[in-house]
């Protein structure tokens, strides 16, 4: 078991991030190695800084699954076992528990079920994914067994055509907007309705620039917030002239049709942050250009699925 001690600075009861699939290692009996990893989101309303987040901060908890136990019930004991070990480091429960692999939602629903936790489908997991990569290259090519190449297939091998928008969520307007990373450092003493923040990359840059957009509506602007709050927004996309917002597991939200010229600049302003920017990317949905105050305010990553 792996535990990393809590810090002061972030209360009790964050939402879970989850991860339970098999690993590049290769068992004595000749299967694969079948991992449970859990670890604590940021609280939504505060984590933000000028730096990367700090693993002592969150919590963390891993264990190996015996082959012969690829099932629900050992994975509810699993989580279970990380409850108690995060209630003895004084973390209160989860809120929420948030399935990374559409794979294993089935299994990951029943668990959870049978221990009253809220499950919500999403690949909103950015802690967790940096965990499986940091994993990838600093744990697993050290374990007997290993087995060099990707950590995991994608977990949504076919996507789905990019929907419209409802009518009733739909913004008057929208426009590009590009903050410096330094600005995003300062997102947590904002006045925002509707949260969705997050620890910055480590070694970024203050000036590196991060493309987003924003939504505004006089009169629906916090309606349009609580409701793109309930997709779980993972990133944007530039498929072709098509604006695309990726939420929950797999669902695409088409946003906009663009002129040939505006998406090949939108293009490269997205590669660009995925260099400069660790993948970077927000939302902002605000009453009009100039209100004081944001309805909604998400960070993003354009980060791997798999």
């Amino acid at each position: 078991m792996n535990t990393l001690q809590p810090s002061s600075r972030l209360r009790p009861g964050l939402d879970w991030e989850l991860d339970f699939y098999s690993r590049p290692i290769l068992e004595a009996d000749g299967r694969k190695r079948w991992e449970l990893l859990i670890c604590s989101s940021p609280d939504p309303g505060v984590a933000c800084g000028a730096g990367p987040a700090d693993p002592s901060a969150s919590f963390r908890w891993q264990r190996a699954c015996p082959a012969d136990n690829l099932n629900s019930i050992w994975l509810r004991q699993g989580i279970e076992a990380a409850l108690a070990a995060a209630a003895e480091q004084g973390w209160g429960r989860p809120r929420r528990l948030r399935c990374w692999r559409g794979s294993m939602r089935t299994m990951v629903q029943r668990a959870a079920e049978g221990l009253g936790l809220e499950l919500v489908p999403s690949r909103r997991c950015y802690q967790l994914v940096e965990w499986l990569q940091q994993r990838q290259r600093e744990v697993y090519p050290h374990e007997p067994g290993y087995l060099a190449g990707p950590l995991a297939p994608a977990p949504q091998p076919l996507r789905p055509v990019p929907v419209p928008l409802p009518e009733a969520v739909r913004g008057q307007s929208w426009d590009w907007a590009t903050l410096p990373a330094a600005a995003l450092a300062e997102a947590g003493e904002w006045e925002i309705g509707f949260a969705g923040l997050m620890p910055l990359p480590t070694h970024l840059a203050v000036d590196a620039p991060v493309p987003g957009i924003r939504l505004f509506s006089r009169a629906r602007a916090l309606a349009i917030a609580g409701w793109l709050a309930g997709l779980e927004p993972v990133r944007l996309e530039i498929e072709g002239r098509r604006l695309v917002l990726e939420a929950g597991l797999e669902d695409r939200w088409l946003l906009a049709t663009l002129t040939e010229e505006e998406a090949a600049a939108a293009a490269l302003a997205f590669a660009t942050a995925r260099d400069q920017a660790a993948g970077l990317q927000f939302i902002a949905v605000l009453s009009e250009p100039g209100a004081a105050e944001l309805e909604g305010f998400w960070m993003l990553r354009d980060l791997p699925d798999g």
